[in-house]
Parts: C-alpha cells; structure tokens; sequence
C-alpha cells in the first residue's frame, strides 16, 4: 500500500498554430453571419463544420466554450509575443 500523495494523471494538449486558430475563428464568423442572414441546408451543415472544428481545435464540448478558450489562448500567445520582445530588447540593451 503506498503512503504518498495520490497519483496525478498528466495530460498532454497540442495547441493550435495562431494562424490556423484565428482562420478557423474567420471561417466560423463568415459561415454564422451567412447562416443568420439567410439560413440554408448548406449554411447549416458549413455551420456545423467549421463549429466542428473549433471545438477540437480548442479542446472543448461547446461553441460558447471554443470561443472563451480561443480568446484566453490568442490573449496567451499575444502575453508571450510581448514577454519574449520585452526579453530581447533587454539582451540588446
């Protein structure tokens, strides 16, 4: 019988590039905005997909819940970018 701690499973999560991130953020605003404005079997199903996709991409069950975590990761990454020119303006000083 062990005596420690309990065993703390870890996960591994494959971000998305930024690039690919905010295409399927533009995919996903043009195919809602076309599926509001005039709703078809096709706008649905392109809904539907690119919806799909965002939430695999962020690792989510929810479009509420893709887009608050494309959010906080595009804030993440934008945080990083400034860290890392903040760092290498230091260097160069």
């Amino acid at each position: 019988m062990r005596n420690g701690p309990p065993f703390k499973k870890v996960v591994a999560v494959l971000l998305p590039a930024e690039k690919e991130l905010r295409a399927v953020l533009a995919r996903f605003a043009d195919a809602r905005f076309r599926h509001d404005l005039q709703p078809t079997g096709y706008s649905s199903r392109e809904l539907e997909d690119v919806s799909y996709a965002l939430c695999a991409m962020t690792g989510t069950q929810s479009v509420d819940q893709a887009l608050v975590a494309a959010d906080a990761l595009l804030e993440r990454l934008r945080a990083d970018r400034a860290a890392a020119t903040t760092t290498t303006q230091t260097l160069a000083a």
